[in-house]
């Protein structure tokens, strides 16, 4: 990994976490940038960070400057995240940026005006906690958990790598999703359930009401784990849900629809259907994997002749998130000025033909074979 001097602004829960596995990686340097001068001392004190800075102090000590940092990870709220596109701009900040935002269409689109200055990968890791500010942050959170990345037509191949790379080392798995599809998705598997589960927190307190103080003191086991995410940050969440309006307005008038669809069974008494409703949600969740864990004797390596041009890494990478195949590494072997080859190795996950097949159908010519075979 490329990647060696680490400036992360924002030291919360994904900040911190962030942070502290990225300074697990023999050689690498990680510096803190947080407003809050606890949350400094905390980062410094718990080997977090190897230095620390408020904003201003950051910038007067040159740490936004590619000499300085090859990688600023902007891990704040979104509205903080595009006051802080603008604020590199100014400072004149022409290394790579990245960001860790549930939402991305907004700084996708703001990053893209800056594209002159700084080198962008948008990102947002699939992984959080009810628990939220440095206290909370752990050096393990993104094991296994899937990083989204967001290339765009103009996505630097070279700062695309170099994140994938930077990713991969917290120990995440990275998907990549263009924007606009990202938050739709987000909206369905992330903050929906946040709403759900704050509405479910809600209706018991209710009735808690009426039927006494016992309700509550029985909401154990089930209740308890689909309600934990309940207790996040409101203003956190409320920023969320705002900012993703119209793709979460949207997934609760989904939800609205396939909860009276299910109320309907229950008053008509209909024991089939409501056998048949609750049967394949069950068999959809049944079959999702606890855990994946990729056989590396089953690697794949795809090679994929391009020409340098905006755009390439996005094609490539997002045709593989659209045939399930995860990247384990990805890079760039460039042949003369103007044209290179990337080389990715997958995983034993997804279906690498159906891969080939949409990389020809977008004009590539695509090869395939066992990365066993290279020895």
């Amino acid at each position: 990994m490329s990647i060696r001097r680490v400036t992360v602004v924002g030291l919360g829960l994904i900040g911190g976490s962030v942070a502290l596995a990225a300074a697990r990686t023999p050689g690498v340097l990680v510096r803190g940038v947080d407003p809050d001068a606890e949350t400094l001392g905390y980062a410094l004190e718990h080997g977090m960070v190897a230095e620390a800075a408020s904003p201003e102090d950051a910038a007067a000590r040159g740490w936004f400057s590619e000499h300085i940092s090859d990688l600023v990870v902007l891990a704040a709220p979104v509205n903080a995240t595009l006051q802080w596109l603008d604020h590199l701009a100014e400072l004149g900040y022409t290394g790579i940026v990245t960001d860790v935002a549930s939402t991305k269409a907004a700084i996708v689109e703001l990053a893209e005006a800056h594209r002159g200055v700084f080198r962008f990968v948008g990102g947002h890791p699939m992984a959080g906690s009810e628990r939220s500010g440095v206290a909370a942050a752990t050096a393990t959170l993104f094991e296994g958990v899937y990083y989204i990345l967001t290339p765009t037509a103009s996505t630097d191949m070279d700062a695309y790598r170099k994140v994938h790379a930077f990713v991969t080392s917290l120990g995440a798995r990275v998907v990549s999703v263009e924007a606009p599809a990202h938050d739709e998705a987000v909206a369905i598997v992330s903050h929906v359930p946040h709403v759900a589960a704050a509405a479910l927190v809600e209706l018991a307190s209710e009735r808690a009401g009426s039927a006494g103080a016992d309700l509550l003191r029985l909401a154990a086991g089930g209740f308890k784990d689909m309600t934990r995410i309940a207790a996040g940050s409101p203003e956190l969440w409320t920023g969320i849900c705002l900012e993703n309006a119209g793709a979460v307005a949207s997934g609760l008038a989904g939800l609205e629809r396939v909860l009276a669809e299910f109320r309907g069974h229950v008053a008509a008494g209909d024991a089939d259907a409501v056998r048949a409703w609750l049967a394949r949600p069950a068999d959809v969740r049944r079959s999702l994997p606890a855990q994946w864990v990729p056989a590396t004797t089953r690697l794949t390596e795809l090679l994929v002749p391009v020409t340098d041009r905006p755009g390439v890494v996005g094609i490539v990478t997002t045709a593989a998130s659209r045939a399930g195949c995860n990247i384990e590494d990805i890079e760039i072997d460039h042949q003369s000025e103007d044209s290179a080859v990337l080389r990715l190795v997958l995983t034993d996950e997804g279906d690498v033909e159906k891969l080939a097949a949409d990389l020809v159908a977008s004009g590539f010519e695509p090869i395939l074979r066992p990365l066993e075979e290279e020895a």
